[in-house]
């Protein structure tokens, strides 16, 4: 970089993009919070009183926070009653970072679909999943070039592990893992409803790869399709099957 050498661009942070970004940091630090309050409630109910632990023993977790928010809590002669009131104050903070979180789903599915209309409608791919790959790329993805280069910034592009007369290639541990988990998430929800993805396993089973590889191939091929959507027009031209090898 001081030399001058570098042909890198960076990633620009003045965008829709960057909103999403500071939502999904909200909403991280919100689901941390609220899971951390949880934890703590249920290790309170396993040591509480036999009787109030009995009456709230079966209920699914939205009803155990309702019931324990409503908890009468106006006395406090002794270790069962400070239960009931240690017990109404996790609730309510479980309760007011899953009203943030529900603020902040809708806002980051708003902000994508305005700014980056079609992506949602894509197989697949939900507001979480489109904003961890859109904050990948960045507010400038044409700095990426290629399919390819927003493949491996991804950490989906294969890496070649053959070896003799085995022809394969193994995991890509690089790349911005969040946006690996979101692809995915999405290659996962295909193979369970997509009648083209479960072609594709069935086929690429018969040729003996292992259940593991073909998710990767998937991935590859998931990548390609959203750089097409959120790049440039002009840049996203590719001609590759989706194992990565050129066609």
């Amino acid at each position: 970089m001081l030399s001058g050498r570098a042909t890198a661009t960076a990633k620009t942070s003045d965008g829709p993009v960057e909103a999403l970004r500071l939502l999904k940091l909200a909403k991280g630090s919100a689901i941390k919070s609220r899971t951390q309050a949880i934890n703590q409630l249920k290790s309170v109910l396993v040591s509480a009183d036999a009787a109030l632990r009995e009456s709230l023993a079966g209920l699914s977790n939205p009803h155990l926070f309702k019931r324990c928010a409503e908890l009468d809590d106006s006395q406090e002669d002794g270790p069962a009653d400070t239960a009931r009131h240690v017990l109404k104050l996790l609730a309510g903070r479980i309760q007011r970072p899953t009203g943030e979180i529900d603020n902040i789903n809708k806002r980051i599915a708003a902000g994508v679909e305005a700014h980056f209309p079609g992506l949602l409608d894509t197989r697949g791919v939900g507001p979480d999943s489109a904003a961890a790959l859109l904050i990948s790329a960045g507010d400038n993805p044409d700095r990426l070039g290629s399919e390819a280069s927003f493949a491996a910034l991804c950490g989906t592009s294969p890496v070649e592990a053959s070896s003799g007369k085995t022809q394969r290639r193994r995991l890509n541990r690089g790349g911005d893992r969040q946006a690996n988990a979101a692809l995915y998430r999405i290659v996962l929800s295909r193979l369970r409803w997509d009648d083209r993805t479960q072609d594709y396993l069935r086929r690429r089973l018969a040729e003996g790869k292992t259940r593991r590889e073909i998710i990767r191939c998937l991935k590859r091929y998931v990548a390609r399709e959203i750089y097409r959507l959120i790049a440039p027009i002009g840049t996203a031209i590719c001609h590759a099957d989706p194992d990565g090898t050129a066609s």
